[in-house]
């Protein structure tokens, strides 16, 4: 079976701090290249892989101003496009831009969706659903108007988390400085419990960071330390009382939940989205309607198993489950 993976070049693959869908990308290709499947990962041309790298793009647009998103996305495209007859299974992980590929070649190909933003790009996913196979990241983020080959959650290497029986008494935030994931919330929740807060995250909307979230900051109880990656990502998601998610949309997965919860860091979240389908109330953590339901349920993280929220991750979102389901989804478009 001779596999293309698409990545989006927003970041490297796998990146080196933010860059959700990349990582995703970077953990199944690996997963089955270790299954023996020959994968051709097409990414920037700085991207990191056991599997066959391809690609035309220097670096990612993201990091590297001289690259004009939209001109070398297309060109990315096209690279891939231009030798599809090469694989048995194009694989895209780079959102719909590709499907305007999809009817000019016979091979296969399969949409993993990272979370369906706005009915505003259906125009782009609901004329191709006859001829691309569509992949749902959470029942929770399955658009009625679509047709779905499978559901498959995300999955981590669980052995790169490493379990802190303890934790601390601070809480976390991890994730864009945005409304949507709910900083401000954060922010409130920590100073009714009296508790400190690390935060850590890209500031993805600068307006809403200086008005709602920096005043807040203060250094000693509320502190910002930015984008973190390496050992430094795992002691902030495993040396901590909680994780704070109190999001204010439709989550449709949420990396940062699974990997605080590998660690051992229960997770307090808005219950919305797929996290009822992440978290099991009183098990890994809790769900909750508002900031005062936050605060309560802070008290009540002494209540909580560290070692069976990390248990219920192994379970559940390893990236052995992930490969095999989407091994099995290869195999059933293919006829094998």
């Amino acid at each position: 079976m001779k596999i293309a993976m698409l990545a989006p070049i927003a970041w490297r693959t796998p990146p080196r701090g933010y860059g959700p869908w990349e990582l995703v990308t970077s953990l199944l290709t690996e997963a089955l290249v270790a299954r023996g499947v020959d994968v051709t990962l097409f990414a920037t041309l700085d991207s990191i892989t056991a599997a066959t790298l391809d690609g035309v793009v220097p670096a990612a647009y993201s990091e590297d101003p001289s690259i004009d998103a939209k001109v070398w996305e297309f060109r990315h495209l096209a690279h891939l496009f231009d030798q599809a007859g090469r694989f048995d299974l194009i694989h895209n992980q780079a959102d719909f831009p590709a499907h305007a590929f999809a009817g000019l070649v016979d091979t296969p190909m399969v949409t993993t969706i990272h979370g369906f933003s706005s009915d505003r790009i259906l125009p782009m996913y609901a004329p191709y659903q006859d001829r691309v196979h569509y992949v749902a990241i959470s029942d929770a983020d399955r658009h009625p108007d679509l047709r779905y080959a499978a559901r498959i959650h995300h999955g981590i290497v669980i052995d790169e988390f490493p379990f802190d029986p303890a934790g601390s008494e601070d809480l976390l935030f991890f994730g864009r400085i945005h409304p949507d994931k709910g900083p401000a919330e954060a922010i409130a929740a920590a100073r009714a419990s009296g508790r400190r807060l690390d935060m850590y995250g890209i500031v993805q909307d600068s307006g809403y960071h200086e008005r709602d979230v920096a005043p807040g900051i203060d250094g000693d109880i509320i502190r910002f330390h930015g984008v973190v990656g390496g050992a430094e990502r795992l002691r902030a998601l495993g040396e901590a009382w909680a994780l704070l998610h109190l999001i204010n949309f439709d989550e449709p997965f949420g990396l940062s939940v699974i990997e605080a919860m590998a660690c051992g860091t229960p997770v307090i979240a808005t219950n919305r989205g797929s996290m009822p389908e992440l978290i099991e109330d009183g098990v890994t953590g809790f769900l909750v309607e508002n900031v005062q339901q936050a605060v309560a349920a802070i008290d009540r993280i002494g209540e909580i198993d560290r070692a069976a929220v990390r248990r219920a991750v192994a379970e559940r979102f390893s990236v052995e489950r992930m490969a095999d389901e989407y091994l099995a989804l290869y195999r059933r478009i293919l006829g094998r």
